[in-house]
């Protein structure tokens, strides 16, 4: 009788001990995006460049933004140089140059006071060329500019 009390006992501290470990709040900032990836999809050239990434500090603690750098120098993050209090949304705003031509994936890599302290933010889409201006000549007109004006 002394062991199956003992073992129910036992039981019982266990249940206790681990209940608390799950229960244990966040300590420190924690960044949570909405999403970490946005899909420009198919867009003509000169396109709105601009995206936006929403994020929220669900830690404890002020989270801080150090540094926000694109993969490249046609993609172009900027993002709140102040801390973020804790429950306090914000917006990564990324913006890809839109005139150029073609498929492309990138990435935003963002530095923080976070244990993890980096984030990588991804955009991707293609850009296909503008369509011609219909004030444009055709080409079977002869002009000055396409030699037939001579």
């Amino acid at each position: 009788m002394k062991n199956i009390l003992a073992l129910v006992i036992l039981c019982f501290s266990f249940v206790a001990v681990n209940a608390q470990d799950d229960a244990t709040p966040v300590t420190g900032p924690e960044m949570n995006f909405e999403t970490t990836e946005i899909d420009y999809g198919t867009i003509a050239q000169n396109s709105d460049p601009l995206r936006v990434f929403k994020f929220t500090n669900e830690g404890s603690e002020p989270l801080v933004i150090k540094h926000a750098k694109g993969s490249c120098g046609c993609t172009v993050p900027s993002y709140p140089k102040q801390p973020i209090a804790p429950g306090e949304s914000a917006t990564i705003e990324v913006r890809y140059d839109t005139k150029r031509i073609g498929p492309f994936q990138k990435t935003v890599t963002l530095t923080t006071n976070e244990n993890s302290e980096k984030h990588t933010l991804r955009i991707k889409g293609k850009v296909e060329p503008a369509a011609a201006s219909e004030d444009a000549l055709p080409e079977s007109e002869p002009s000055l500019l396409n030699g037939g004006g001579r």
